[in-house]
């Protein structure tokens, strides 16, 4: 009888530890929705700012909307799919002077911290990849709210806008000017534009 009683209380206890445990954590995660979504940059080209896309990119964002701090994000960009709407100079761009695609065809970022600034905005640090030189850079990112579009999915909104000095990764083509100064800037201003899709697991649908 003794023994049946402790067979009981140590089931009891087993179950009791189960019930109890905190459960793991739950993340969501979202896609570029490409459509409705862009990668800009601008530099400074003698007195004025030249603007262009990266057109080419995939991002594999984890939400955990309970603790934003766990949340997680990957970004790739095709450096080839650069486009300033001048093909000679996106060909340049492409060249060994800049980007060199044929050695260094990615653009990657991977977030190693999500710190929490307010309810809609947050840095997030990671590791910056470019032209084979890899920086850790704290981007500020607004979150612009998640709703359903008209068929059910689950879309986000989020921005970023942040200043890069382009030669802390090995771009530093330039040209002197007879005047002074020089053709190009150093300072490339970055924004991105995203609305994510919800990735919805196949047992669900």
């Amino acid at each position: 009888m003794l023994r049946g009683n402790r067979v009981a209380l140590a089931a009891g206890l087993l179950a009791l530890g189960l019930t109890s445990a905190p459960l793991e954590a739950q993340t969501e995660t979202h896609v570029a929705d490409k459509a409705h979504s862009n990668v800009m940059f601008s530099i400074r080209h003698l007195v004025a700012r030249v603007t262009g896309s990266f057109d080419d990119y995939d991002m594999k964002l984890n939400i955990d909307k309970a603790k934003p701090a766990n949340s997680t994000v990957e970004f790739t960009i095709k450096a080839t799919s650069i486009n300033t709407a001048n093909a000679n100079r996106d060909k340049h761009l492409r060249s060994a002077d800049f980007f060199d695609v044929e050695k260094f065809p990615e653009i990657t970022f991977k977030s190693t911290k999500v710190t929490p600034k307010g309810s809609d905005s947050y840095d997030v640090t990671g590791d910056l990849t470019m032209h084979g030189v890899t920086k850790s850079v704290t981007l500020p990112v607004s979150f612009m709210g998640i709703m359903k579009d008209g068929r059910g999915t689950e879309k986000g909104g989020f921005e970023v806008t942040t200043t890069l000095n382009r030669k802390d990764y090995g771009l530093v083509w330039n040209q002197a000017l007879d005047a002074g100064g020089a053709v190009l800037g150093d300072d490339v201003k970055i924004a991105v534009n995203l609305e994510t899709r919800k990735v919805v697991p196949e047992a669900a649908k």
